[in-house]
């Protein structure tokens, strides 16, 4: 049997359903690979709900989610302070690869979105023990605010990431997957006399579209999946924040829109989906609101529902996307990557944008309606990239 380690370094529960989507379609694949997992809840959790096998270390690998929340305020998220809070987490993980590379072989390692074993391998190249994988889903980091430190730190970052990878390719990883297509890389440079990040793309990353755990020609039948999952006929719309505390905010802001919309569309059942971090007592929700905690396969309600709100995670809408149901999508201000997100849904000509900070109860009522009086005019996604990020990490075995 061959084995591999696979990381699923980042926030929140998108990139752990798109890794075990990829893990599925390479034991197809590959039958003769064992994969053992690192992860931190809450994709520990599903990882072992999937049947698959955490590695005993797992515990050991340090949590971004609460960096991130630390970090965040008031439903806004300051990237130069979830950076500062993450670097000592980061250190942490780098030394839990290297006491379990140093103790066990391991013919592949797969990182998503691990940027802390890239910098730990750029530093000191004989913590690469095995060939690399690593999979991207965006290039490059965005200042959102004026700060000049905000600014600087960024700068060198980018810095970082498109000069000296480039020079210690080999020394980094073997292979880069880009979970995505080319034009959702930005076409501009990483900072001032920088390369171009669409140019860096092309030469270190190979596009295998986008990665979803169902096919959406098998989600067309709303009435079959109401009845499946135990709504009814009336309009449904369906509010979710996703894998991480963060997005209090914008649940209480769908709540306190309920009465308006009461008034305009009645009957309307509303359903707030707080995540497996967000407690549902953490919310004051009006009367005929429903709430609910962590909700497996939640994409069976998004297409279920005649219309949902959501942040502005890259999985949740690219689900929406897929299924072609109307949403409503506030981006975490102050989230570069969200903000990347935002860019994309315009080329998809996907979703309606709203700012949490500039918005009423009234306001977002207002535009639950009108959404739902619209035609949905999304464009056609690639949705085939599991099994061709399987494949190409199965050639490196």
């Amino acid at each position: 049997m061959k084995k591999i380690l696979y990381i699923s370094g980042s926030l929140g529960l998108g990139h752990i359903k798109r890794d075990l989507v990829i893990a599925r379609e390479l034991h197809a694949v590959r039958p003769d690979v064992e994969i053992y997992w690192i992860a931190a809840d809450p994709a520990a959790t599903l990882i072992e709900e999937a049947g698959e096998r955490l590695h005993p270390e797992a515990a050991s690998y340090a949590n971004d989610n609460v960096p991130a929340e630390e970090a965040a305020q008031d439903g806004q998220l300051n990237l130069l302070k979830y950076l500062m809070k993450a670097s000592k987490d980061w250190r942490q993980n780098v030394d839990t690869y290297d006491r379990i590379t140093v103790g066990e072989h391991f013919d592949l390692v797969v990182g998503d979105e691990t940027y802390e074993l890239n910098v730990g391998f750029m530093k000191q190249p004989t913590l690469k023990k095995s060939p690399y994988v690593m999979i991207y889903d965006f290039i490059g980091l965005d200042s959102m605010t004026s700060n000049p430190m905000e600014w600087l730190g960024i700068y060198m970052w980018n810095r970082i990431w498109s000069k000296d990878f480039r020079k210690g390719r080999d020394a980094v990883h073997d292979r880069a997957l880009f979970i995505g297509e080319e034009e959702d890389v930005a076409d501009k440079p990483f900072g001032l006399l920088l390369p171009n990040r669409r140019d860096w793309a092309r030469s270190m990353c190979e596009f295998v579209g986008y990665v979803l755990p169902f096919d959406p020609a098998h989600m067309q039948d709303r009435s079959k999946l109401r009845a499946q999952i135990g709504y009814g006929d009336g309009p449904l719309i369906v509010c979710s924040v996703g894998g991480t505390a963060i997005g209090r905010e914008m649940l209480t802001l769908c709540g306190q829109s309920f009465a308006h919309l009461k008034t305009q569309l009645n009957p309307v059942r509303m359903v707030l989906v707080c995540g497996p971090r967000l407690a549902t007592e953490a919310l004051e929700i009006p009367e005929g609101v429903e709430i609910r905690g962590y909700v497996p396969d939640l994409y069976l309600h998004f297409a279920a529902c005649d219309l949902a709100i959501v942040q502005g995670g890259g999985t949740t809408t690219l689900e929406l996307t897929a299924l072609k149901r109307p949403f409503i999508y506030f981006p975490i201000e102050g989230h570069f990557e969200q903000a990347m997100v935002a860019e994309r849904l315009e080329r998809h000509n996907a979703g309606v944008r709203m700012s949490l900070s500039k918005t009423s109860p009234k306001n977002l009522a207002d535009q639950i309606l009108a959404t739902l009086q619209t035609d949905c005019t999304f464009a056609s996604i690639p949705v085939d990239g599991g099994r061709r990020a399987a494949e190409l990490i199965a050639e490196m075995m």
